[in-house]
């Protein structure tokens, strides 16, 4: 009987455990993209994706929460942040596949915030 109650007590810990290792690593996937896009894209983007940064007025960056920009497909996105378009350059280089998706998803939650 004690040893049954382990058992279901080691379980239940390391059911927690896991639930905690993949929620730190959603977060932290969210902080990545976070700290992707302050670091590329805030100066002409805006922190809030308006465009409205002095840099962004100057080159007449895209609004990100614009539903002209929203309603592009994620690989849209993705194929301009890669390759670059207008004056806005290519961060192909620069970030790998993974970060740029982030970054598309990132674009995504936008107007939500």
């Amino acid at each position: 009987m004690q040893r049954n109650s382990k058992r279901v007590a080691l379980s239940a810990v390391l059911s927690c455990s896991i639930v905690l290792l993949i929620s730190s690593a959603q977060l932290r996937a969210e902080d990545d993209a976070g700290k992707i896009y302050k670091t590329n894209c805030v100066l002409c983007h805006s922190a809030n994706g308006s465009g409205d940064s002095p840099t962004g007025k100057a080159m007449k960056a895209k609004d990100l929460r614009s539903d002209d920009v929203q309603k592009s497909s994620d690989s849209d996105l993705a194929g301009i942040i890669t390759n670059g378009k207008g004056k806005m350059p290519a961060f192909g280089k620069k970030l790998s596949p993974d970060a740029i998706k982030s970054l598309v998803a990132y674009i995504r939650a936008l107007p939500k915030s």
